[in-house]
């Protein structure tokens, strides 16, 4: 395998030996001295156009514990402001000799575009690219339920795993629909009709608009946030109308609806991207919330009916 693009590429044997090397390497963090000689003389470049925190941190610190020198690209403050393409570039990383290209890029294809052109001659890691697949995130995924669910041993043969929320922009879920069916898993999607692609009914999964039906018979619980940030119309009224439907919690046990009056309620609906779609209180308690917090800093607020002066 000489890059890394889609899951749609991964055969089950290739998945296998990559979820059994990540589980030999894991045992370096244990070790005193966190380092392995396996790449080194070997230049990695993290290329990334998009924002990122764990995903461009984690190729750092691996590519640093397999002994190789990093080289990190941000988008921002770059020549990309003056008009730079995706091919100046990485023909500017050729003529440094990158061996390794990890991209994350807003545009849809974007890794296939790089790793099928004659601008680089290294490696080509997707790191997610825009709305179409997030292949690493799918495969520590997928380390993750087989190392909880199956003792890290053999494949997810027969395991049920349902993914919900945002599957519409989420490039994640769709690497993990693919990786999970050829490593033999069972997948449910759940969504409302809005928030699902066209052309889902050909993936390898099954589609549910009922998140209480299909949570009895799941093994794993995945949960997708409202990416606000790739969205371009207006999928649903609001947050807060998304979350009377179904109240997605942050825990992702069960739906909870109004008339269910055992079932647990949540003000975060959801998880990750911080909306606040809970019941709102009425206005003398949030007044009186208010009040207190106000005194805990010294200033009162005053009290309902009172004037103010607009002076502190």
């Amino acid at each position: 395998m000489r890059h890394l693009l889609s899951t749609q590429d991964v055969t089950q044997s290739e998945a296998l030996a990559i979820l059994d090397t990540a589980r030999e390497l894991a045992q370096v963090a244990d070790r005193p001295v966190k380092k392995l000689p396996t790449l080194r003389g070997r230049t990695v470049v993290n290329l990334f156009f998009e924002d990122s925190t764990r995903t461009r941190i984690s190729f750092e610190a691996a590519a640093k514990r397999l002994s190789a020198d990093v080289i990190n690209f941000s988008a921002k403050g770059s020549s990309l402001s003056k008009g730079e393409s995706l091919k100046d570039t990485a023909l500017t990383l050729q003529a440094m000799g990158a061996d390794a290209v990890v991209i994350r890029h807003q545009a849809s294809g974007a890794a296939h575009r790089l790793a099928n052109s004659d601008w680089i001659h290294g490696a080509v890691i997707n790191a997610g690219d825009g709305t179409h697949e997030h292949p690493t995130q799918a495969l520590l995924d997928a380390y993750t339920m087989r190392d909880h669910l199956r003792d890290g041993q053999g494949s997810l043969e027969g395991l049920n795993v349902v993914i919900v929320g945002d599957v519409l922009h989420s490039r994640v879920a769709r690497s993990n629909v693919w990786l999970l069916d050829t490593l033999g898993a069972d997948v449910t999607l759940v969504a409302p009709p809005t928030l699902l692609p066209v052309g889902v009914g050909q993936w390898p999964c099954r589609i549910s608009y009922d998140l209480d039906a299909a949570i009895p018979e799941a093994d794993a619980v995945m949960m997708l946030r409202v990416q606000n940030e790739r969205m371009n119309a207006s999928y649903f009224p609001s947050a807060r109308s998304i979350a009377a439907l179904r109240a997605w919690t942050p825990h992702g046990w069960r739906a909870a609806r109004p008339r269910d009056r055992h079932a647990p309620r949540t003000h975060e609906s959801w998880d990750g991207d911080h909306c606040r779609c809970g019941r709102r209180r009425p206005v003398g308690h949030r007044r009186a919330g208010d009040q207190r917090r106000q005194r805990a800093h010294g200033r009162a607020l005053p009290a309902a009916g009172e004037a103010t002066t607009g002076k502190r």
